[in-house]
């Protein structure tokens, strides 16, 4: 704000120095934390274009609605054919959705970081108290929460829909109960992995195309490999196999720990000793897409 106004002329010469009076900025500092939580919730807010033209929520809600619609189908359906139970379980669900997720997150982990990167508003957000650490942990957190929104929004509607057909309370809320600590995990795990792709590259088609290479190659690679070992006999390799993609880690942990039926061919998943190796690697995962963003960054910052 200006506080006063004055020219001073210099003699025998048009130059003119203006003082505008600017008064320096004394009201309260809200600090890093608060500088996280705004970076926090901007960018939760634009993995579903929300702040952002038009054209940026068409395909978020987009998918968005598909989760919700392709549940509300299946409530219809149990409701219809009055059956004791939904036609597919809480867990399963992210499953056999997992390429509406792929995808969700190869559109948003780009958006997320690779703009940042390409206009060079990184040091930016460095120059004032954020820190880099902070910059990872908002971005990280909310892509993460954009993705339990994403999978546990259709979890909430099977659930609704199941206790409106009034199919048995306690298995239900077991099953629900069961399914967001799955989509929980799955969403840190797949956040992790799409904001490591998507920060390697300024490029937003780039990171997009790596994001999907990534989440569904893998996962076509491990299923069909499994598929030859089912053939084959080898049912023990079957489990080992399923390490490497990471949506059948989480079809392992589930299966072994959630009560979830394996995706695996043959129906067998891991036993509760390999569903820990499973839980491991999903950790470690997890750990190490975290600290390969924090590294990432700290470069650069500087």
């Amino acid at each position: 704000m200006a506080a006063e106004r004055s020219t001073v002329t210099v003699p025998g010469d048009q130059t003119r120095i203006h003082n505008i009076g600017y008064r320096s900025y004394d009201g309260p500092r809200l600090g890093r934390a608060y500088a996280r939580r705004s970076l926090y919730s901007q960018s939760l807010r634009g993995a579903y274009g929300l702040g952002r033209s038009a054209k940026s929520k068409v395909l978020p809600m987009l998918l968005a609605a598909v989760m919700c619609l392709v549940a509300g189908i299946l409530v219809a359906v149990s409701v219809v054919t009055k059956s004791n139970d939904l036609p597919l379980h809480y867990t399963r669900y992210a499953i056999v959705l997992q390429a509406v997720i792929s995808l969700y997150v190869a559109s948003q982990a780009p958006q997320s970081v690779s703009r940042d990167l390409r206009f060079h508003t990184v040091p930016l957000y460095f120059s004032r108290p954020i820190e880099s650490s902070d910059y990872v942990r908002a971005k990280y957190a909310s892509l993460a929460s954009a993705l339990f929104i994403l999978t546990a929004l259709p979890l909430l509607v099977l659930y609704v829909g199941a206790l409106l057909a009034k199919l048995d309370f306690a298995d239900q809320t077991k099953g629900f109960a069961q399914g967001l600590v799955s989509v929980a995990l799955l969403s840190l795990l797949f956040a992790g992995l799409g904001l490591v792709v998507a920060s390697v590259t300024p490029r937003r088609g780039f990171g997009i195309a790596a994001v999907i290479a990534v989440l569904t190659i893998t996962y076509g690679a491990v299923s069909t490999l499994q598929a030859i070992a089912d053939v084959q006999g080898s049912s023990g390799a079957v489990v080992w196999i399923g390490l490497f993609s990471p949506i059948t880690l989480i079809d392992g942990v589930q299966s072994a720990f959630l009560g979830a039926t394996s995706a695996f061919p043959g129906g067998v998943g891991p036993s509760t000793g390999e569903g820990a190796v499973y839980v491991l690697v999903t950790l470690g995962l997890i750990a190490g897409a975290y600290g390969l963003l924090m590294r990432r960054y700290k470069k650069v910052g500087l």
